[in-house]
């Protein structure tokens, strides 16, 4: 099935009705189905860290692939904030913190359950230090998370208690911002907690699932999505953005 086919099928699927339609028209479709960003909204590029990629303590599979794909839909946003994981030593959230524990073990915490992760991202450490690989010179803000010795932060928008917040929700509002859309490191994680946290302030929110990567342990990427489904959180690629 060609290119064209495929797209046809897919449409025809969704009740478009592009069957017989020239193929001038097709595109003009295809293209008016492409969402355009605009002054409301937002791209939040979330821990594109050097620990988070080749070579780093806590490295995402195939985390660096996001970063040409970031670097090309940011060019279509005016809004851009970027998110940096930022932990003191000796991090509530390091698994060298509790004796007795291993990475990737799951202990409870007075705000909940909290994942025990390899130390990163320590606080003016390179490994806490975003890829230099991003070029996105007009983004504005930089919200740094994780920062407190005794919470965890996945969220752009709360602390992992769910009440604490970064003020990132009070930036955007300052800005007449209401579209959010989600990139970056990882999907299961950060990304996902930014998108519900963004959906649970009534803000229209969309993940770039190309523009994403996770980490997937005990089938945390599979639950991430269909929470995020559950939230109202769109799921789209970069293909569906007018660039």
């Amino acid at each position: 099935m060609t290119g064209i086919d495929r797209r046809l099928f897919v449409f025809g699927l969704c009740g478009v009705g592009l069957t017989g339609m020239p193929l001038g028209r097709i595109n003009s479709v295809l293209a008016a189905t492409k969402i355009s960003p605009d002054e409301r909204s937002v791209l939040i590029v979330v821990d594109v860290q050097n620990c988070f990629l080749p070579g780093g303590s806590l490295a995402v599979k195939e985390g660096e692939q996001v970063v040409p794909i970031i670097n090309r839909i940011a060019r279509a946003f005016t809004n851009v904030v970027l998110t940096q994981d930022w932990h003191t030593p000796q991090h509530v959230s390091f698994a060298s913190a509790h004796r007795g524990t291993k990475p990737f073990e799951t202990i409870r915490l007075p705000y909940g359950d909290q994942v025990l992760w390899p130390d990163h991202c320590v606080q003016g450490t390179s490994s806490a230090d975003i890829s230099k690989d991003i070029s996105i010179p007009q983004a504005e803000l930089i919200v740094r998370k994780g920062y407190h010795k005794d919470m965890d932060s996945y969220s752009a928008f709360f602390e992992a208690d769910h009440k604490t917040p970064t003020g990132l929700a009070g930036y955007l509002k300052e800005r007449s911002i209401d579209k959010v859309f989600v990139a970056g490191l990882a999907t299961d994680f950060c990304v996902a907690w930014t998108a519900i946290d963004a959906r649970s302030i009534g803000l229209e929110t969309y993940v770039v699932e190309d523009a994403c990567r996770g980490i997937d342990t005990n089938g945390s990427l599979a639950a991430a999505w269909a929470t995020m489904q559950k939230a109202g959180v769109k799921r789209i690629t970069s293909e569906g953005l007018a660039l």
